[in-house]
């Protein structure tokens, strides 16, 4: 994807959520050794139990589905449920900060709650409340930081999934062939 990465405080949920390029029917979450190699690169402990590995995937599903739909009541009572499944109350830390005071101390509730904190604080209000979002297209859904002024970007990368998106109403519209059957 062609677009710049989220600003540092973000970037534990977008690269989270990018764990699964759909487009391109990629998961890095769905085997041991994948899911070891991202671990590891991201500073979270590699040991991670296939069933540990389902609930990052259900885990990641249910952030994209929020970001996807902020306002939708499905996705905001699924990230609930995993804020609620993973965290007890927030706690402030000394600095002012958030922090989610572990609800389960597994090594994959302990990766969801570092990224539910970054979500909790810094994406859902202030100067990035609706800058992070997931690209538009179905079958695509990567999720990627929108830094146009007005923050309507849809799509992850213009060149692919808009383009994708401008062809397709182009066809459904009647396209090319429906400008020759207008003919003299």
């Amino acid at each position: 994807m062609r677009r710049n990465p989220a600003p540092a405080e973000l970037e534990p949920v977008e690269a989270f959520c990018n764990t699964a390029a759909f487009l391109h029917g990629e998961d890095e979450l769905a085997r041991p050794g994948t899911a070891s190699g991202w671990l590891r690169a991201h500073g979270y402990p590699e040991a991670v139990a296939p069933a540990e590995l389902a609930a990052l995937t259900e885990a990641r599903e249910a952030v994209r589905a929020f970001l996807v739909e902020r306002s939708s009541p499905e996705a905001l009572d699924a990230l609930n449920r995993l804020i609620h499944s993973v965290a007890g109350a927030p706690a402030v830390r000394p600095d002012g900060t958030l922090a989610l005071r572990p609800a389960d101390d597994g090594p994959a509730a302990e990766i969801v709650r570092t990224v539910l904190e970054a979500l909790l604080r810094d994406g859902l209000t202030g100067r990035h409340a609706t800058r992070l979002k997931a690209c538009a297209a179905m079958e695509c859904r990567w999720v990627f930081y929108d830094r146009a002024p007005s923050s309507n970007g849809l799509w992850c990368d213009m060149d692919v999934c808009g383009a994708r998106h401008k062809m397709r109403a182009y066809r459904a519209r009647g396209g090319a062939a429906a400008h020759r059957d207008d003919g003299p």
